[in-house]
């Protein structure tokens, strides 16, 4: 049965459409526009009570009963969970996954994201106040990341959920002005990461 997944075409949703490809599960889209405010129907603040998108609905869930999962970390940890895909079994591994899936989802989002808002700003002042603080931020995180990857190929050894949740937002470096020249380790990854057959996909179909 085909997994529900309520998406956009945002970083978030990327990564949920990389996740899917990757561990080859079949599913339907279904398009929530955020540009009309479709995250606000009554139909979709059930699945996803934040109005935030994506969230999937798994009508073969626990139990064989259906289960909605919202916020784009938890459903990466679900569908991990559920394929046991991308995920290490053992306590040991499964940590630096979780602490580079909650690096993501704490920092690199959150701050790029402000930059993309402040790039927005009319008033001049405002602009330059919030993109100088939060470009700031965004060009360290890149730099923890270059760190991380000097000596792996990802971000916790082996390709996990974490390079998925990771790739949703450096796919969008430009908008960020970030220049991958600057962070080698992260252009080699990402490179790596895009060449990937189920990650192209998961990045070509059509989430708008």
């Amino acid at each position: 049965m085909a997994i529900e997944f309520y998406a956009f075409n945002t970083p978030n949703g990327r990564k949920i459409s990389v996740a899917l490809e990757e561990m080859a599960l079949p599913y339907t889209i279904k398009i929530v526009d955020i540009g009309k405010n479709q995250q606000f129907d009554p139909a979709f603040l059930a699945i996803s009570p934040n109005n935030k998108i994506p969230a999937i609905v798994d009508p073969d869930g626990p139990g064989g009963e259906p289960i909605s999962v919202f916020e784009s970390g938890a459903i990466l940890i679900y569908l991990a969970e559920k394929t046991g895909l991308f995920m290490p079994r053992d306590l040991r591994g499964r940590v630096p996954v979780l602490e580079w899936l909650m690096f993501q989802m704490a920092g690199f989002g959150p701050m790029p994201g402000q930059v993309h808002h402040f790039l927005q700003v009319e008033n001049e002042q405002d602009r330059r106040y919030g993109l100088e603080r939060f470009k700031k931020e965004t060009h360290r995180l890149y730099g923890v990341m270059d760190r991380r990857l000097a000596d792996r190929a990802f971000f916790t050894g082996d390709i996990s959920i974490a390079d998925f949740a990771l790739v949703g937002w450096a796919w969008r470096h430009e908008r960020h002005q970030v220049d991958l020249d600057q962070y080698p380790n992260v252009k080699r990854w990402y490179e790596t990461m895009m060449a990937r057959p189920a990650v192209a996909k998961g990045f070509a179909v059509l989430l708008s």
